[in-house]
């Protein structure tokens, strides 16, 4: 878990809800049972537990890395960080939402950005 930082002096040491690093218990997300119409085409969902998969390959090394790298700035925004792994022009990624036990809107929003991206990189 992430520290966070010592209030400045005079400060309450309330945050402004900008960059929580926990979520508050009214804003963690649900977990939902999609539809098949809800998964993007070329995600399934994985047999063995609630997550979102999808397996991409890619022209080469630095095309996968470079959609890595996007998916990274994504994750970061989106404060929602996939499970993955890759070798050479391959990158398989799985997408479920720890807090709330299973697959949820954000898996779903990230799964639609990802297969924006893998597009724009040549991934299949």
């Amino acid at each position: 878990m992430t520290s966070r930082p010592e209030p400045a002096e005079g400060s309450s040491g309330e945050s402004a809800g900008t960059d929580p690093v926990e979520h508050e218990p009214a804003r963690r997300p649900r977990a939902v049972t999609p539809s098949p119409t809800q998964v993007p085409s070329g995600w399934t969902i994985e047999p063995s537990r609630p997550a979102l998969v999808r397996r991409y390959r890619f022209k080469d090394f630095s095309a996968a890395f470079g959609f890595m790298s996007r998916v990274a700035l994504l994750a970061e925004k989106m404060d929602h960080h996939p499970e993955w792994f890759n070798v050479w022009n391959r990158v398989e990624v799985t997408l479920t939402t720890h807090d709330a036990g299973g697959i949820t809107v954000l898996d779903l929003e990230m799964a639609a950005h990802l297969e924006h991206y893998a597009a724009e990189a040549g991934g299949v």
